[in-house]
């Protein structure tokens, strides 16, 4: 770099280069030191590295091998999870600071540049804390939905895991580098001359975005590869279809962000003008490399909460999934349709007029196998005997939530309408209601229904429905609040607002339901923790599910079916029709219980591990 800058004429050496060298240093001298590298460091001195893979030792608190690094997918899927909720609540509070400023017109104790810091915050954390939950239920779920002992590929794991703890802090050290000013979209020219935060902003999602293509690819051939006898592709439980629809687009997309966000980078440490129009760039490409990125990233982030309401549905209704193979191609129909909608983000960006119909056409288009989706789950639930635990509560509340995000969408896919409304409040409720309903109650749904294949134990069931009840009329204030403001003129990414507009009781209000969800989710958060400690045993197939992870004891062993070997012999939602979905048999057992180090060394590195 000091070749490059000196050869441009530049100083060889400012503050800005130093301390993003030494954030790249110090990332990975991090994952050195966590011990996540040392496999491949020991293959590249010639040193057999057999795979630690075991029970977990009984003399060693619980807790402690959830802070090492690990090769079983279902302590990574934890791992993923703890990481996802603790990043959710930080997310959640910096919507809380911004948000208290809000609650009045006029500057009350915040700066503007601390106010777009914390905002821009809040975006950027809240979609890494969901990219999290997405690789929780994604590595903990699909080895054991398809019948195998781990992921394809233990090492690459663990590494796609660790890699999102420097990029996380990376992200929040902004805050303390003299933040950033563009929101969580870091549009250039604004972010090519914020202050050094913003290096950190590009840098930190830089290395939660290696994480997803790293974890993408591992599970796409985990899916291709290791599903169990039987186990044909129109077997497969929902949500791997809907996982490795999200792979697809996680591994082919994720690139550009990383593209997009290396171009300022370079642009600010080498002094390129890759988007500065005086030295001939074009500001309009950093939009389109971004969203085309970032349209389809709605979709990795929604496409498994929609998986786990389907997965869900049949086991509270009783009944088999209505039009199964329709809605797992509709999971592949989204992907698909997911890239071609990005420049209905830039209506209002200044694109050439005549791209606008036809992107609007593309966007409707995703309608139709969002709509599968919504037909399946009222045929589902038609005549259905509807019980009505926590899990159900939070499927049947993201109904209903993403029902709304999705009809609040097609006005701001249609130009006419959109002129108006984008960059209005009308898009933050929207947005909202999409990442609620699409994410946010699956993810939780997920959490109160398998808490028990993981630890053993139940959550409380009335703090449960406390959750669910504060936070679900909460959260349609919210929304309804946002929207009105939005429609009534309100931008969004101000710090402040005229008080002669009148919406000064609205955000008031607005304010206080945030609060209320706030506190629903404090109630999840002593829920959960009391529940590890002293919650009801509950080892056995507690909802009577048909899916095999169900018919082994809880929490799941190290190696899965290593013991319980089965085969897929019916359809996996015939509730009522066939009395299982698969044949395990004990007696049939694969030999001896494996051995700590199973899998050996060198063919496993051979596999590209």
């Amino acid at each position: 770099m000091i070749v490059i800058r000196l050869a441009l004429g530049l100083e060889a050496w400012s503050a800005e280069p130093i301390t993003v060298v030494a954030a790249l240093i110090g990332a990975i001298a991090f994952l050195f030191g966590t011990g996540v590298m040392s496999d491949w460091t020991q293959w590249a001195l010639g040193h057999d590295t057999p795979e630690e893979h075991h029970e977990p030792d009984p003399r060693e608190p619980g807790w402690v091998r959830y802070f090492n690094v690990s090769t079983d997918h279902k302590v990574i899927g934890i791992q993923y999870g703890i990481t996802s909720v603790v990043v959710l609540v930080l997310a959640g509070l910096f919507a809380l600071i911004f948000r208290t400023e809000l609650a009045a017109s006029g500057m009350q104790f915040l700066t503007p540049q601390l106010y777009n810091t914390l905002m821009g915050l809040h975006g950027i954390v809240m979609i890494a804390s969901i990219l999290l939950g997405v690789g929780a239920m994604s590595n903990y779920l699909v080895p054991l939905l398809i019948g195998a002992s781990d992921m394809a590929f233990p090492r690459l794991n663990a590494l796609a895991y660790w890699v999102n703890v420097p990029g996380a802090l990376l992200v929040v050290s902004s805050l303390f580098l003299g933040g950033f000013d563009t929101g969580w979209t870091g549009y250039p020219p604004l972010s090519a001359r914020a202050p050094l935060g913003m290096q950190m902003f590009f840098l930190g999602v830089y290395l939660i975005g290696l994480s997803s293509i790293l974890g993408s690819l591992n599970l796409v051939v985990t899916t291709v590869r290791m599903r169990a006898p039987g186990m044909s592709w129109f077997r497969m439980p929902i949500f791997v279809w809907a996982s490795f629809a999200t792979a697809l687009i996680g591994m082919t997309a994720t690139q550009l962000i990383g593209l997009s966000f290396m171009m300022v980078m370079i642009q600010r440490l080498l002094g390129l003008g890759f988007f500065d129009p005086a030295k001939g760039g074009n500001v309009i490409l950093f939009q389109h490399l971004f969203w085309f990125y970032s349209h389809p990233a709605v979709y990795v982030f929604i496409l498994p909460g929609l998986g786990i309401i389907s997965e869900l549905l049949p086991v509270f209704v009783r009944k088999p999934l209505f039009g199964y193979k329709w809605i797992a191609m509709s999971s592949m129909g989204i992907a698909l349709v997911g890239f071609l909608v990005w420049a209905h983000h830039m209506f209002t960006s200044g694109m050439e007029e005549y791209l606008r119909v036809p992107f609007m056409y593309s966007t409707m288009l995703v309608a139709v196998p969002t709509g599968v989706k919504f037909f399946s789950w009222v045929g589902t639930l038609w005549r259905g005997k509807i019980i009505y635990p926590t899990p159900m509560l939070f499927t049947l509340g993201a109904i209903i939530v993403f029902l709304f995000g999705g009809l609040t969408g097609p006005p701001n896919g249609t130009v006419a309408t959109d002129l108006h409304l984008h960059d209005t409040y009308w898009i933050v409720g929207h947005f909202h209601n999409t990442m609620f309903g699409g994410f946010v109650y699956p993810f939780f749904a997920a959490i109160y229904y398998w808490f028990p294949k993981m630890t053993g134990r139940r959550m409380n069931e009335r703090l449960g429905k406390w959750h669910f009840w504060l936070m679900t009329p909460a959260f349609w204030v919210m929304t309804f609040g946002q929207m009105r403001v939005g429609l009534l003129g309100m931008r969004r990414r101000i710090a402040d607002y005229d008080p002669a507009q009148g919406f000064d009781t609205t955000h008031l209000v607005v304010t206080i339901a945030a609060f209320a969800i706030a506190l629903s989710v404090l109630i999840f958060l002593i829920n959960l923790v009391n529940s590890i400690r002293r919650g009801e045993a509950a080892t056995e197939n507690i909802w009577r599910s048909r899916s095999p992870e169900w018919q082994i004891p809880s929490p799941a062993p190290a190696h899965n079916y290593a013991d319980y070997p089965f085969e897929v012999i019916a359809e996996p939602y015939d509730y009522g029709a066939t009395p299982a979905y698969v044949s395990i048999d004990p007696a049939a057992g694969r030999g001896p219980k494996p051995a700590p180090h199973t899998t050996p060394s060198r063919p496993a590195a051979a596999a590209g591990d």
